[in-house]
C-alpha cells in the first residue's frame, strides 16, 4: 500500500541504523538455546502494530525455542534501509515487505527462497493471484501476509442529504460531487496526487504501466493519457478539491473524517483512522464501493499488500526460525486475529471467517479485492511510482501537460530503473 507522497531517496545515515540483524541476532543456539531473530515491521505504528506485538507474544508462546526482537521500521524507510543492511549482510532475518518491493530484492539475492519450506506449509490455501505475485522466476520469495485495494470511500448522510447514490463511472462521480457541494457545500473529492492513487484511472481506461509480455513501457499510451487527463479536469473544474502537493494523504484524510469532503479513493488500511474522525462517530456512516470505471467499463482496482520475506544471507538455525515464524505469522488464526484487530484483510480464503466478514467494512472490500489488478511484477516498482509521482504532480499542478508529464515518465523509468533499460518506449 502506499500512504502518502512517494518517498524521496534516503539519506547515506540510514546505512548507520541497521542494527540487530541477521546473522548479527543475538542468541544462544549454540548451546541449545532459543535463536533470536529480528523482524522489521513496516505496518502503521499505532493502528497495527500493537496486534502484531500481540501476535509475536503468542508465537513464542508456543516456540519456545525461539525469540523475536520486533523492530517498527517505517514504511517510506524501510525498503531502503533494507537494500543498505543486506549490502552489509546484516539484514534482519523476517522483513514485511510491500508486494511491490520483493521481485526486486529477490533479483538481487536478499531472500531466501521459500519453497519446500516450512514457511509454505499451506501455501495452497492462499489466494493464488497474491502467491504468483510474490514469485520471481517460477521461485516462491514471500509469503502474502496481508492484502489491500483501493476504493471508494464514502460519506453516507452527505450522500442521503445530497439524494445521490455511489457513483459507478468517473462521470457519474463527477455530477454527484457537483450536486453534494450545491446541496450541501461539502466537496465532492479529494484526490491524493501520488501515482499510485493514479492507477484506479490507469485501469479503468484499460492501461498498464508496462506490458511485461512485449516487454514495453506503456504509461505514457492513449489510455494514460485519458487517465491521467481525467484527474486533471476534475481539479481544474472543481470537482475535486486543490489537493496539498505536500502532503496529499494526510491532509486527504483530515478533510475526509471532518465530514470537509465526501469521498476519497483509499485503502482498508485508512477505515480504522477514518472511524476516529467527527464524520464517521457512527461507523455505520462510512460507505465502500468500487472504485468509479472509466471507459474500460471496468472499476480500476489495484490490488496491494505486504509479503513476508526471509533474509538470505541468515545462518541456516535462523532461516528455520524465521520460517517457523512466518508460518505463524500468515496461519489462517493469526490472519483472523489481525482481521478483527485492525481491519487489514486477509491474504488466504480460509481466514475469511464468519467473524470476519460480519463488519461490513472488510466484507466490502473483500467484494472489492475479487475484481482488482496487480501491479507488474517487475523489479524496482516502487522506484517507478517515485518518479511517476513527481511527473503527475507537476502535471496536477499545470507546471506541464499530461503528455509531456507521461512521456517523461517513461523516459525516466527506461533510464533509471534497470529491469526497464531493456524496455521500448514510444
Amino acid at each position: 500500500m502506499r500512504r502518502g507522497i512517494a518517498a524521496t531517496a534516503l539519506v547515506a545515515s540510514l546505512a548507520l541504523a541497521a542494527t540487530a540483524c541477521g546473522g548479527d541476532s543475538e542468541d544462544t543456539a549454540a548451546t541449545g538455546g532459543p535463536v533470536t531473530i529480528t523482524w522489521w515491521d513496516t505496518s502503521d505504528a499505532t493502528n497495527e502494530a500493537p496486534t502484531y506485538k500481540k501476535l509475536i507474544e503468542k508465537f513464542e508462546a508456543a516456540h519456545k525455542d525461539v525469540k523475536v526482537k520486533y523492530q517498527n521500521v517505517p514504511f517510506a524507510e524501510a525498503e531502503q534501509k533494507y537494500k543498505t543492511a543486506a549490502q552489509a549482510g546484516n539484514a534482519p532475518d523476517v522483513l514485511r515487505a510491500d508486494v511491490g518491493w520483493t521481485a526486486g530484492l529477490a533479483e538481487n539475492q536478499y531472500l531466501a527462497p521459500l519453497d519446500g519450506t516450512p514457511a509454505t506449509k499451506e501455501i495452497d490455501s492462499f489466494n493464488q493471484g497474491l502467491v504468483d505475485g510474490a514469485k520471481v522466476n517460477g521461485k516462491l520469495y514471500g509469503v502474502p501476509q496481508v492484502t489491500d485495494a483501493l476504493a471508494l470511500l464514502y460519506n453516507k448522510e452527505v450522500f442521503a442529504k445530497a439524494g445521490v447514490q455511489p457513483p459507478k463511472t468517473w462521470a457519474e462521480l463527477s455530477t454527484a460531487a457537483k450536486t453534494i457541494k450545491q446541496k450541501t457545500g461539502v466537496d465532492g473529492i479529494y484526490l491524493n496526487p501520488d501515482s499510485y492513487f493514479a492507477l484506479p484511472f490507469l485501469y479503468g481506461e484499460g492501461g498498464m504501466m508496462v506490458d511485461t509480455d512485449t516487454k514495453k513501457i506503456t504509461v505514457d499510451d492513449e489510455a494514460g493519457k485519458k487517465a491521467v487527463q481525467t484527474a486533471v479536469d476534475m481539479i481544474k473544474s472543481g470537482v475535486a478539491v486543490k489537493p496539498d502537493f505536500t502532503d496529499g494523504y494526510n491532509n486527504m484524510q483530515a478533510a475526509f473524517k471532518d465530514g470537509k469532503v465526501a469521498m476519497v479513493v483509499n485503502g482498508p488500511w485508512s477505515t480504522a483512522d477514518d472511524l476516529t474522525g467527527k464524520a464517521f462517530k457512527n461507523k455505520d456512516n462510512l460507505g465502500v464501493a468500487p472504485v468509479p470505471s472509466g471507459s474500460s467499463g471496468k472499476a480500476g482496482t489495484p490490488t496491494g499488500g505486504h509479503n513476508l520475506v526471509v533474509y538470505n544471507g541468515a545462518d541456516a538455525p535462523h532461516k528455520a526460525a524465521a520460517q517457523k515464524f512466518v508460518a505463524f505469522m500468515t496461519s489462517a488464526a493469526s490472519q483472523e486475529f489481525a482481521a478483527t484487530e485492525t481491519g487489514v484483510l486477509p491474504t488466504r480464503d480460509d481466514a475469511y471467517t464468519v467473524k470476519v466478514v460480519a463488519d461490513p467494512i472488510r466484507a466490502s472490500f473483500k467484494n472489492v479485492l475479487a475484481d482488482s489488478t496487480a501491479r507488474p511484477a517487475v523489479a524496482g516498482v516502487s522506484d517507478m511510482f517515485t518518479e511517476w509521482t513527481k511527473q503527475y504532480i507537476e502535471t496536477l499542478k499545470g507546471n506541464t501537460t499530461v503528455e509531456k508529464g507521461l512521456d517523461t515518465t517513461a523516459e525516466k523509468w527506461k533510464t533509471n530503473i534497470n529491469s526497464l533499460k531493456e524496455y521500448s518506449v514510444d
